[in-house]
């Protein structure tokens, strides 16, 4: 559990009241052999998160993105949980990072509950390198990079592929709408805890999770069949899936195995690369 989401708590909403006619009629849904609506739950969030999330999207006027001495913008990282912040630049429009960049990037998504790292999908960092460049942001604020998995674990989490990510001075939605079109990408949309998932995987899936914050997962499958359209399109222009995840040692041994074949990158019908039942979102 992140810091910053640990002390999250659910409420349940108060019902709504009768109406007229139902206060008029009480018997009337027995008297029929209807069975009394289920009482729903509604998440509410804790007092002063709204507050947090909001700070999270907050734009300050006139910020941007510093530049590297061609004039390009650099992809910058500022990690919410530690307050640590990186400058990375990018090869060209598209992304492509140094090694000396990718380690800088495995540093601040590191799963800071353990403190361990993890090689930074170089794919994943150039997409969300992208979304900053579309958005115009000073800056991409993560929510959460590496979480170490557990023995089950399918998470792209686990696998350096995912960031949870906030775009300053952007809606969730549409960060995610962009996403969902680039083709084999992972994107999920979280309403209640502000954020946006993204990853990059073999065959694009898409999701909402209505949870609130810090508790089990609530997603559904969203856009499937922009999903296929994507991946279409970019097959289309020119694009390959990503290559599989390998367990390799040290960055130049993550690297090396980019250059091999599919694997089951991901798991289809789950959300976040999982299997069927896991918690594999946030």
């Amino acid at each position: 559990m992140l810091p910053l989401l640990a002390a999250w708590l659910t409420a349940q909403a108060p019902l709504a009241p009768h109406t007229p006619q139902a206060q008029a009629h009480p018997a009337h849904g027995a008297a029929h052999g209807k069975k009394p609506e289920k009482k729903t739950k509604e998440p509410k969030l804790p007092k002063g998160y709204a507050a947090s999330r909001a700070a999270w999207h907050y734009l300050t006027p006139g910020k941007t993105a510093p530049v590297d001495g061609r004039g390009v913008p650099k992809l910058v990282l500022y990690a919410i949980n530690t307050g640590e912040r990186v400058e990375l630049t990018p090869r060209d429009d598209q992304g492509g990072f140094s090694a000396e960049d990718l380690e800088q990037a495995a540093n601040l998504l590191r799963d800071p509950a353990t403190g361990n790292r993890h090689p930074t999908e170089p794919r994943t960092l150039s997409l969300v390198y992208r979304i900053q460049r579309h958005f115009n942001a000073p800056e991409i604020r993560v929510i959460s990079g590496y979480r170490t998995p557990s023995a089950t674990s399918h998470s792209q989490h686990g696998r350096g592929r995912a960031i949870d990510l906030v775009v300053p001075g952007t809606k969730d939605e549409e960060v995610a709408k962009w996403v969902r079109e680039q083709g084999f990408t992972g994107c999920g949309t979280y309403p209640l805890s502000g954020f946006v998932h993204v990853d990059v995987r073999a065959h694009s899936y898409f999701w909402e999770d209505s949870s609130a914050p810090g508790k089990k997962n609530r997603e559904r499958g969203v856009h499937l069949d922009v999903a296929a359209k994507s991946d279409a399109a970019a097959l289309a222009r020119g694009d390959v899936p990503p290559p599989p995840y390998g367990v390799a040692k040290g960055l130049d041994g993550r690297l090396a195995a980019e250059a091999v074949g599919d694997d089951d990158d991901d798991h289809e019908g789950g959300p976040d690369g999982a299997m069927p039942g896991e918690e594999a979102g946030e």
